[in-house]
């Protein structure tokens, strides 16, 4: 580690296969947890490039552990996190309103590292019990029409380092690699970005995909359509920048969005959403986010038609219920 080290301070950047090796050896626990973080920190200093991200992303796939369910037809929703701002979970809970749309959602999540709450950390909350078992997750998919997987428990690289990760409490090149590293291989992803740089980087990975994805940045640096500025959406057809009334809804402030202090409290404001007792906005701002998800997959119509449904999956119950039978 001492040489790749040396010469990544030296401003070098890693090829493909270099940094798909260091992933794979970081994932076998060959380094001390001192070296780990002062490879991390690299990336701290400068962002890291397209060759780079390809190959820790093609090493975390090549060890991941395998998932078979049939996910050919589902959508992942989710942030890279990090973006600062320790808002509710609105992937999350947007995953539900998809779900509950009848969208099939295979979510993708992990702990929050750099943010208080992340998506295990509320589900697990709310009383869900994590699985790495192909048949189980099915079971899930096809009953709530929604199933969870949490990252470390397919991911060795990512298990290795979690500690790590929270003890640093600040955003990594991991926060980039989650979305990327679904074991479910969804056929759709809509990915929230914390910069149009990070986008750029992604668009260009994910152009070479079959898969189809959507990127959404909110334009004061939320990785997420946060309705407090405008939103930038890039596809594989292009991108246009939406303002909060294109979408269908006024603006709305920081403070409207804001998470609980702890996992406790956020896990509250979660469930109280999905049982129709959130705020205007709360509500405002998931609806959004699911509302986008739903025409990405270009089967429920115009954007209006699944605006529409995703507001009767959530004040009609059905995202509730779907919440209520993953938990059983």
């Amino acid at each position: 580690m001492k040489e790749i080290l040396q010469y990544l301070f030296n401003h070098h950047t890693l090829s493909k296969s270099e940094a798909k090796a260091i992933m794979i050896e970081i994932a076998q626990n060959k380094f001390n947890a001192t070296e780990v973080t002062a490879f991390i920190s690299v990336f701290l200093m400068r962002n890291i490039t397209l060759k780079e991200l390809e190959g820790f992303r093609e090493a975390l796939l090549q060890m991941a552990v395998p998932v078979n369910i049939d996910s050919g037809d589902a959508i992942d929703i989710v942030g890279t996190g990090g973006d600062g701002k320790n808002t509710i979970n609105i992937s999350t809970l947007s995953s539900f309103v998809v779900a509950g749309a009848g969208q099939k959602v295979t979510k993708h999540g992990n702990y929050g590292a750099s943010t208080i709450t992340g998506s295990s950390n509320v589900l697990e909350e709310l009383g869900y019990e994590f699985k790495n078992s192909s048949e189980k997750l099915q079971e899930d998919l096809e009953k709530a029409n929604i199933c969870f997987l949490h990252a470390p428990y397919f991911h060795p690289a990512l298990q290795s380092v979690g500690a790590l990760r929270r003890a640093l409490g600040l955003r990594t090149f991991f926060n980039l690699l989650g979305p990327l590293v679904n074991p479910a291989k969804p056929q759709f992803s809509m990915i929230g970005v914390y910069n149009l740089e990070i986008a750029r980087i992604y668009q260009y990975l994910l152009q070479k995909d079959n898969r189809d994805f959507i990127l959404v940045h909110g334009m004061d640096g939320y990785d997420e359509i946060s309705l407090t500025h405008d939103s930038k959406i890039i596809t594989k057809k292009g991108e246009e920048v939406y303002s909060t009334e294109d979408l269908g809804f006024d603006s709305i402030t920081h403070e409207s969005i804001k998470a609980g202090e702890t996992p406790q409290e956020t896990a509250k404001i979660f469930r109280n959403i999905l049982q129709g007792k959130g705020t205007e906005q709360q509500n405002a701002v998931v609806l959004a986010n699911a509302a986008v998800a739903l025409y990405h997959t270009d089967k429920f119509g115009s954007y209006e038609d699944c605006l529409l449904m995703a507001k009767e999956s959530l004040h009609g119950g059905k995202a509730l219920r779907s919440l209520e039978l993953l938990l059983e």
